[in-house]
């Protein structure tokens, strides 16, 4: 038994190690012990199918479910290093874009200081194909998925999120729900999150919250949510168990 806060949950006998090979993925199973106390985060709602499962898992997305092109890949398609894309493009932009403030094509006009033209199209379609799941990301929201835990976006991403959404249909898995695009604000204001807890209807202690940047993790813990520093899955799967959270599934 690990007691985290007071509170009592499951321990576990063995870790996962969600990996990706090249001929099939790997999930071993986590194997919770039972517990004779139950906390809202572990809370199976069995008798009545038509009860929520808490907690609520919020999952920011880039860098933490899907690799971000922005550090290699965009750098690579302007022929210019990660410092120097970061010296010459214009301040603002891309937040106002991520904030739903403007669309694409004004976003091609101030992507850059000095206003120079670019292929737009030809950047699209870079991001594309930068996008992929983070190793072992997968099979974990498949055994989230299974286990009946509900699962929302929030991230700080403009509408390209559907290119996101087109190739890797992470919509199999979780809700865009929680996009600042949408909601015209970003992490770390304390009033997305706010507003986050507001549109779910619960406590924020029945959120998890998951982000690989830290200021947007503590962001949420001011607010009440229980914050989990994304560093990689097979820490993440042990952070989860921890709190209670099931990702056992059937495969051996």
């Amino acid at each position: 038994m690990v007691l985290m806060g007071g509170v009592g949950v499951p321990s576990f006998s063995t870790c996962c190690l969600f990996q990706t090979r090249p001929t099939r993925r790997l999930c071993l199973k986590f194997r919770l012990k039972p517990s004779s106390s139950h906390s809202v985060t572990t809370m199976a709602l069995t008798n009545n199918t038509n009860e929520r499962k808490l907690p609520v898992l919020l999952f920011d997305i880039m860098d933490t479910l899907v690799r971000d092109p922005f550090y290699q890949d965009v750098p690579a398609f302007f022929g210019m290093s990660l410092k120097e894309l970061i010296d010459i493009k214009h301040p603002t932009a891309w937040i106002e874009f991520e904030k739903g403030l403007i669309d694409e094509m004004e976003l091609a006009r101030k992507f850059f200081k000095d206003g120079r033209d670019f292929d737009l199209e030809g950047l699209k379609n870079c991001m594309r194909s930068g996008y992929s799941y983070i190793e072992g990301i997968e099979p974990l929201l498949l055994s989230l998925k299974k286990n009946n835990y509900e699962m929302h976006a929030f991230t700080n991403y403009p509408i390209w999120y559907q290119l996101i959404e087109d190739k890797l249909k992470l919509s199999t898995y979780i809700s865009w729900t929680f996009c600042s695009c949408t909601f015209g604000k970003r992490k770390p204001d304390t009033e997305f999150y706010n507003e986050v807890v507001r549109h779910l209807n619960v406590d924020p202690t029945n959120c998890i919250f998951v982000d690989d940047r830290q200021t947007n993790v503590e962001a949420a813990t001011e607010v009440g949510i229980r914050g989990l520093h994304f560093k990689n899955v097979n820490l993440l799967c042990e952070k989860l168990s921890l709190m209670g959270i099931d990702i056992s599934t059937d495969e051996e």
